[in-house]
């Protein structure tokens, strides 16, 4: 099992879906948590779920301001920030280039994208200083490819993961690490909100012939995040039953 013993643990769109699990295996291998999220009485339950050691602090990412407040309030609570995980992210809206609107466009690269440039920029000074640190940031299968229909999605997702490269480029020799995980069809609350047949279908271009849990992911996350990964930094980490290596678009 991953070990986070004494490792505070700091992660974004906590409240449900992915962060949520990724919390509650990091508890379970010892870390100390403070969860980010926009829902503060989602946060207040999955803390106390997830029993001591774990904190919260209610921010919207697209708020520079807050979500720095929010960060402030974890290391106050509870110490330096070993690993970070930022995991909130919007879906965008649907519709071809032509007709996606700007203030779509705009609303899903300030919470993909800035959200994850401001964290970074107010966190790494600190693990600079220490010498060490784990940053982890949740692309996606459109960080890889061209998916139509959703540019600004597309857009954010293949930015985050060229940023994780450039953080990770610039943090190794001060011992910080910048990696990105690659969800595929992982059952959370977006990929439940489709139509039953929607999701049926999607499920079959999976090589493994089903759909991801949260948990499944999370494990992965906590390594990222764990001295386990001592030696993994700059990469592209796909947890998606083989799509990425075989899907066509």
């Amino acid at each position: 099992m991953t070990d986070l013993s004494g490792k505070h643990i700091v992660i974004t769109g906590a409240s449900s879906g992915i962060g949520r699990a990724t919390a509650a295996i990091c508890r379970q291998a010892g870390a100390r948590l403070t969860l980010i999220a926009r829902r503060a009485a989602l946060l207040e339950q999955a803390a106390q779920d997830l029993g001591g050691g774990t904190a919260f602090a209610a921010a919207d990412v697209a708020d520079k301001a807050a979500l720095q407040a929010a960060l402030d309030h974890a290391v106050a609570t509870h110490g330096a920030i070993d690993g970070l995980f930022l995991n909130a992210g919007i879906g965008g809206t649907f519709a071809p280039v032509e007709h996606y609107p700007d203030e779509a466009f705009d609303a899903v690269i300030t919470v993909n994208l800035k959200g994850v440039f401001w964290a970074i920029q107010h966190v790494l000074p600190a693990m600079k200083a220490r010498g060490s640190g784990a940053i982890l940031v949740t692309g996606s299968l459109a960080s890889e490819r061209g998916l139509p229909m959703n540019a600004g999605y597309v857009a954010s997702k293949h930015a985050v993961l060229g940023l994780s490269r450039a953080v990770a480029n610039e943090a190794a020799e001060h011992g910080v690490r910048c990696n990105c995980i690659v969800p595929g069809l992982i059952e959370t609350p977006l990929l439940e909100s489709l139509p039953p047949e929607a999701a049926s279908q999607m499920a079959k271009v999976v090589p493994q012939g089903r759909t991801g849990q949260p948990e499944e992911l999370g494990k992965v996350a906590a390594f990222l995040l764990s001295d386990a990964a001592s030696h993994v930094t700059g990469q592209s980490w796909a947890v998606d039953g083989g799509m990425l290596g075989t899907m066509r678009v």
